[in-house]
């Protein structure tokens, strides 16, 4: 069963919507083996990385191409950090529609931008930020047949709630904190429609505090101006002014959570302790929410055995230049197996 399928009477299917999947959705809600009990939570990782194209865009991304097929449309456009833009390109390959995917020059990881150039999108570079890019394909968009595949696109939130009713699914409750990364503040306010949803449909009794984390460099909703150059390692999330961030600040309030920020120190090192404790690799993006569990946990938020959930957006291979760039040189030993044995210390 595909994910626009099993939800289809929770999301904007009708009968002329084209059922399509590239296997998006159904991710794994992993519950750590180490992380939770230093915390003294049960804490869940849901890890997005499992998705086609790496990242939980693709949630988002079938909704949007599935409703642009409908309405006969030819091509798309998307603005991007390296995520969308990868997974615009996949879906529109896959289903006969040109792709235009316009980035910040020199501000995208290698790994997204190698997937965009292979599914054959139209890969245009703009010498600014995100913020920039997203103003031009907006014009466009409203003044040329093309479909915009940003967040602005209102199906893209639609697909990307359903993580949220997988969670409920699995855990059979809601989450009493659910962490998550803040970049163009997409995903907050998707998961936050999916959870109301739920609990308007009787699926859940409670509703979870919403814990949202940007980047030091890039925190135009904590620090509540635009951020005109945002600078973080941690490039998924590099944005100064969020399309989402009404919507974000609303899902903060209205859950009684919070929008905070975490340094790129904190995100790498989050990033390191989810791969060495849990053996799962995400991108420094996605580590915001875990380097947020760390942050709260430090100021007394937790009281002890609450249900949490940090999702993690996307697959370390995204941007491994990250990790490449803070590990020491690999040891190099002549081709000896005494030189083995020394080097390791058996």
């Amino acid at each position: 069963m595909t994910l626009l399928e099993k939800y289809k009477d929770l999301l904007p299917v009708n009968s002329k919507t084209p059922i399509i999947s590239l296997g998006e959705g159904f991710t794994p809600l992993i519950e750590t083996k180490h992380l939770g009990r230093m915390f003294g939570i049960d804490l869940f990782l849901k890890y997005e990385g499992t998705n086609p194209t790496g990242s939980f865009k693709d949630r988002g991304m079938v909704m949007a191409i599935a409703k642009a097929l409908e309405e006969g449309a030819k091509s798309v456009i998307c603005a991007s950090t390296g995520n969308t833009s990868a997974s615009a390109a996949a879906y529109a390959a896959a289903f006969d529609l040109k792709a235009v995917v316009v980035i910040p020059a020199g501000k995208i990881a290698m790994g997204k931008l190698a997937q965009a150039m292979i599914y054959g999108a139209k890969v245009i570079q703009v010498d600014g930020n995100f913020d920039d890019c997203l103003n031009i394909v907006k014009k466009v968009s409203e003044d040329y047949p093309v479909v915009l595949v940003n967040s602005l696109n209102p199906n893209r939130l639609e697909g990307q709630k359903t993580a949220a009713f997988e969670i409920v699914d699995i855990l059979g409750r809601s989450p009493d904190y659910h962490f998550l990364p803040v970049g163009n503040a997409g995903n907050i306010t998707a998961y936050w429609m999916g959870y109301t949803q739920y609990h308007k449909g009787g699926k859940i009794s409670f509703l979870p505090r919403m814990m949202g984390f940007q980047a030091e460099g890039a925190a135009p909703i904590v620090r509540g101006h635009v951020v005109e150059k945002p600078e973080t390692v941690a490039t998924a999330i590099r944005i100064g002014n969020p399309a989402s961030w009404k919507k974000a600040e609303k899902a903060r309030d209205e859950s009684h959570g919070i929008i905070d920020m975490v340094s790129d120190e904190e995100i790498l090192n989050a990033q390191r302790m989810i791969a060495s404790e849990e053996g799962i690799f995400c991108e420094p993006a996605s580590a915001s929410s875990v380097a947020g569990i760390v942050k709260m946990a430090k100021k007394g938020l937790f009281r002890g055995g609450e249900v949490v959930v940090a999702t993690l957006t996307g697959n370390g291979l995204k941007d491994p230049d990250a990790v490449l760039n803070a590990t020491p040189n690999i040891v190099t030993i002549p081709n000896d197996v005494k030189a083995l044995v020394k080097e390791v210390g058996f």
